[in-house]
């Protein structure tokens, strides 16, 4: 076998008396992508740190291959703010035009000087810098936060064709999923090796967790502390999740009746005789524009209660200005949008602003006083409640000011849940969570009883909360999508173009066909072009019957994976029909 690019060998590390670490000990080879997964403080970012020479560990030996280079992301960075992201990345000794496409696929102005620029904008950067080392090691913390999708996609490609060795934090599943072949689990101060990718983890971390029941019982031993982390753990919380899974396939079936009488899809009657109750959102024809940039054009939608909405799109495509339409924070400049009666809503924004960053969270939470929070229909004291956010009691009475970035979105989201409400607004609620969190949050909208409107750039998020994607597409285009994340996925595959109707076929050639042929057919031809309209008529007949069959709103729910065959089978269809049409076309013309 090939020498291992990086020997990590009895790594030890010890916090205040606390080993962090007790024996870290693997080999990285070329072609390995690891994904580096454990609770929120088990350590991940500190032993990437170990490993790209920012932090000595306590013990052990760290060998690195000699002439290898590596490259490190952290999840904080500082950048020189004098210099235009251009000119910093372009530091790295890579020429100017290779500089400025990684920042075009990052969606970052080149020349706009850096001190001006926002935490997320100078974290892309960062990556680009990062990228741009062309290393042979890659060691990146958190990369994809603060990205739209077209950007985490576009990271997904370079990683995957990336031909050295990767060690990566993230919380995307999505991302961890495609990008790695190696998991490596720290928990506990120890390593867990998987020769699989993310995708595998679930059933892997099972099999080690009944593993080690079984060896605990053997032993007799009852450890509180290890049955309270296995009842928080991923196995307990993905067990409990997949009712919930099941009870939003019902929630999307409904979504989907529901879209096929909204507005701008066929003619809406009044709506005088819809009970308020029932009604959250209506918008008819919305259009919203900033000079000459068109951010939303002729949009309409229908959003009842229950209903769980998911807006994605580019970042500065116009999902918040939708968003913000959508809850008349911002009037459209056509079209009109109602709002039922008796609605009570929480808006939760990306910037935290409901937070008193100079006050405790205890008083966050409890601004009037006391030691309640009414949660759920009930009361609930302040410290349990923030413990469900995973929260240790010594946190409680620290000044908010003092947390990470992922601990004030934690307190952020507590404090918007707390509130009483019926319609609950999410506009980027999954930046700086990890996994527990996320799967705490899952479970908490998944038990939410009102109606919900969120933006996310978390696919697995989308996949397991909602019942619809707005897609905000560009130029204006806005489309709804009835499902999760993976369902706009297949049904922009399947969207059928506007069908060139044989019958609407132009009878004679343009100018510039005439003079391309006049040959006649050949008899081979004769008998394609012949034989073509019934062939044609067929596949008409056999799209027609799947989409109908793909329509019934019971069909998803019930029968999920001949949806999905239905849908490829659709997608197969409207291929062959578009071959054949314009294999017709042609034939007729030459004829």
């Amino acid at each position: 076998m090939a020498r291992p690019y990086l020997t990590a060998q009895s790594l030890k590390l010890t916090f205040g008396g606390k080993p962090l670490f007790k024996d870290i000990t693997f080999h990285l080879h070329k072609g390995e992508k690891v994904c580096l997964v454990g609770r929120n403080g088990s350590g991940k970012s500190t032993l990437l740190k170990i490993l790209a020479g920012f932090i000595e560990a306590d013990d052990g030996d760290l060998f690195l291959q000699p002439g290898l280079s590596v490259a490190y992301l952290p999840q904080d960075v500082d950048l020189p703010g004098h210099l235009t992201p251009l000119d910093y990345i372009s530091q790295t000794g890579i020429d100017h035009y290779l500089a400025a496409s990684y920042l075009d696929r990052l969606h970052i102005e080149a020349d706009r000087p850096m001190q001006h620029l926002s935490g997320g904008e100078r974290r892309r950067i960062a990556l680009a810098h990062t990228l741009a080392q062309k290393a042979d090691i890659l060691l990146l913390d958190e990369p994809t936060n603060h990205m739209d999708l077209p950007a985490i996609e576009w990271l997904e490609e370079y990683l995957s064709s990336f031909q050295g060795a990767l060690i990566l934090i993230s919380h995307d599943r999505f991302f961890l999923e495609k990008t790695s072949n190696l998991t490596y689990w720290l928990d506990r101060g120890e390593i867990s090796v998987n020769k699989k990718s993310y995708g595998d983890f679930d059933r892997w971390s099972e099999e080690l967790m009944a593993e080690e029941a079984r060896h605990l019982e053997k032993l007799d031993v009852k450890l509180a502390a290890e049955q309270e982390w296995l009842h928080r753990g991923v196995t307990a919380r993905r067990k409990r999740n997949q009712g919930r899974l099941r009870n939003l396939f019902d929630l999307r079936a409904a979504r989907r009746e529901a879209t096929l009488n909204q507005p701008g899809k066929l003619k809406l009657s009044s709506s005088d005789g819809e009970t308020s109750s029932a009604m959250i959102i209506e918008a008819q024809h919305i259009s919203k524009a900033f000079g000459t940039k068109v951010l939303v054009k002729d949009f309409s939608t229908r959003i009842k209660r229950g209903d769980r909405i998911g807006i994605i799109g580019a970042n500065g495509s116009g999902k918040t200005t939708l968003l913000k339409m959508l809850v008349k924070q911002l009037e459209p400049d056509t079209g009109t949008v109602k709002m039922g009666a008796k609605i009570d809503l929480v808006y939760f924004d990306q910037m935290r602003t409901t937070l008193e960053l100079d006050e405790t969270l205890w008083k966050n939470l409890c601004p009037t006083g006391g030691d309640q929070v009414y949660v759920g229909g009930q009361y609930r004291h302040v410290m349990g409640y923030l413990k469900d956010f995973l929260f240790d009691e010594r946190q409680v009475q620290g000044k908010a000011n003092i947390l990470s970035g992922g601990e004030k979105n934690r307190l952020a989201l507590a404090k918007a849940m707390a509130h009483p409400s019926n319609v609950l607004v999410l506009d980027e609620p999954t930046n700086d969570l990890d996994m527990d969190t996320l799967d705490l949050l899952v479970e908490m909208l998944s038990d939410y009883e009102g109606t919900i409107i969120l933006i996310s750039h978390d696919r697995d998020f989308l996949n397991k909360t909602v019942t619809s994607i707005i897609a905000v597409e560009g130029n204006g285009r806005v489309d709804e999508y009835v499902g999760g994340y993976d369902d706009y996925i297949n049904q922009k595959k399947t969207q059928r173009p506007v069908a060139k109707k044989i019958q609407n076929a132009p009878r004679e050639p343009s100018k510039a066909t005439a003079t391309a042929s006049h040959k006649r057919l050949s008899y081979h031809q004769q008998r394609l072009l012949d034989s073509l309209p019934a062939k044609i008529a067929a596949l008409e007949k056999e799209i027609n019957l799947i989409e109908e069959k793909l329509s019934d709103p019971h069909f998803y729910t019930h029968h999920p994976q001949a949806f999905t065959t239905c849908s490829n089978r659709l997608a197969e269809l409207q291929k062959e029909l578009n071959d054949a049409e314009e294999t017709w076309l042609e034939l007729e013309i030459n004829e």
